[in-house]
């Protein structure tokens, strides 16, 4: 049996990976950004190239099948920016033989990610790596050889960080929700909580306040999918004192609520994000309520792009049978039924957002247009 050629597994994986995006088989930003990252660190390791140029030429290749496969997964092109960032980051580590000088000034993701371990590795791999030569006449391989370690090594950091993702943006929860301090008894919380759907990301961070805090939590529902469900049910197996409402009492609540809390799809370049059906209404709420909304996400959702068609452009719809049914035969032939998943938040409905990296520090300016 003749055994695949290196380029043709590679090439295999980025199709499959494609297919299953366009089948909606994977979805989510971060089950995404997590494939991404393993089938490019597939073709990182099965790639033959002599020079940067090369190397980048492929990875955004890559990228541009991916995204080209569900533009509508956008932590699919911030991987891809994110990897094509490190690769340059890791070539000019390598052919000076010094660690990139990191900035001395204070970042939020300095502050965020103090205490990992792994970010001290940075040193140990990239000294004693001056003799990396592009275009090699001699040996044109050897570019690769002295490059793929150090690369496969910043993947596994980008990976590492996907998997902590929750516990480095929940870390300071309990900075961002209050106990009782008014002098009511410890059975009655003072600040209440709304949110809606099922954001791991807000289900994480309001666990960890909770270690430390005392308040409630409303979830309103989010039909018709109804996620809010599970989301209830966690926060309050966990000890949390979680109310479950229909999404129509959402404005009526407002006036009771002390902060919103909501998780996001993707974070756009202007401020804006997607986030799922619902986070419009309660955003507008909480705006006539003077109600701050604060937005829990990674940083792989956080995008340099802007998009011209922000209330349609990017909107995913589902299947309209689950909000109105062909059993109602004689009004689903007198209406259009739309089901989308997202809805666009606008910038100045939006207070705070908390993440675990800065953007300037992830992606670089020329792979904005992949």
């Amino acid at each position: 049996m003749v055994s695949e050629p290196r380029s043709a597994a590679a090439n295999r994986s980025v199709e499959v990976l494609a297919s299953k995006l366009r089948r909606r088989q994977i979805v989510g930003s971060r089950a995404t950004a997590l494939e991404t990252l393993l089938v490019l660190r597939q073709v990182i390791a099965k790639a033959r190239f002599s020079n940067l140029e090369q190397l980048v030429a492929i990875i955004r290749d890559v990228g541009r099948r991916l995204v080209d496969a569900q533009p509508k997964e956008h932590s699919v092109g911030n991987t891809v920016r994110k990897v094509l960032h490190h690769i340059r980051e890791e070539f000019h580590a390598a052919t000076r033989g010094v660690e990139v000088p990191k900035p001395a000034s204070f970042s939020i993701s300095k502050f965020v990610l103090q205490g990992q371990p792994r970010k001290q590795v940075a040193v140990q791999k990239s000294e004693a790596k001056g003799t990396l030569r592009e275009n090699d006449p001699d040996d044109p391989d050897s570019f690769a050889r002295g490059l793929k370690p150090v690369l496969m090594e910043a993947i596994q950091d980008v990976l590492d960080e996907l998997e902590t993702v929750y516990d480095n943006v929940s870390k300071n929860a309990k900075d961002h929700i209050h106990s009782d301090n008014l002098g009511y008894s410890h059975d009655y919380a003072s600040e209440i909580i709304l949110t809606l759907g099922m954001s791991k990301t807000v289900e994480q961070f309001l666990k960890a306040a909770a270690h430390v805090r005392n308040y409630s939590v409303i979830v309103a529902e989010t039909a018709p999918s109804y996620n809010g469900r599970e989301m209830a049910k966690s926060l309050s197996s966990s000890g949390i004192s979680t109310f479950l409402v229909p999404d129509s009492s959402i404005f009526a609540l407002m006036s009771r609520v002390n902060k919103v809390i909501l998780g996001a799809h993707v974070i756009l370049a202007n401020g804006g994000m997607f986030a799922v059906s619902g986070s419009l209404m309660a955003a507008t709420a909480a705006r006539a309520h003077s109600t701050p909304v604060v937005v829990c996400a990674g940083q792989f959702k956080l995008t340099p792009l802007w998009n011209l068609y922000h209330e349609y452009g990017a909107l995913d719809f589902g299947n309209p049978s689950d909000v109105l049914g062909f059993e109602n035969g004689d009004l689903v032939d007198k209406v259009d039924v739309v089901n989308p998943y997202y809805d666009y938040v606008q910038p100045e409905l939006i207070d705070a957002y908390i993440t675990n990296e800065l953007l300037k520090e992830t992606y670089d300016d020329e792979d904005n247009e992949l």
